[in-house]
């Protein structure tokens, strides 16, 4: 709004200035009004994108941590595994068939996501 005293004007006398206003000065109070809700809006996005990020940092932190410690178990189970098979197995026959297993399971995980890919790169194609 021009100035912000049509804010305070009583109703009848808001009334009386709208009907003797000119088109130029509808216009240019519209205009007004309407750069006014632009900036309210801008800020009100930028607040949100602020929000947005602010969360989106904690999250990934909570993730990263929440990887690092399920590495942490996938080891310790790993390990586990290699001293109960040590006495059926060799300690070294052991390492082995664990490190064998483990390394299977990533391939198959990896040609899954390969496949995965292939589809989605197909999909986007169509």
């Amino acid at each position: 709004m021009v100035g912000g005293e049509d804010r305070v004007l009583a109703d009848d006398t808001w009334v009386n200035r709208v009907e003797n206003e000119s088109i130029g000065e509808a216009f240019s109070r519209l205009v007004g009004s309407g750069k006014e809700y632009a900036h309210a809006e801008l800020n009100k996005q930028k607040l949100r994108a602020g929000i947005v990020a602010a969360s989106a940092t904690y999250i990934a932190i909570l993730l990263v941590g929440a990887l690092v410690i399920a590495l942490a178990a996938v080891g310790a189970l790993l390990v586990g595994l290699i001293i109960t098979l040590s006495p059926a197995l060799t300690p070294g026959g052991a390492t082995a068939a664990v490190v064998v297993a483990a390394l299977v399971i990533a391939g198959l995980l990896a040609l899954l996501a390969k496949s995965r890919i292939t589809q989605m790169t197909r999909d986007i194609k169509a």
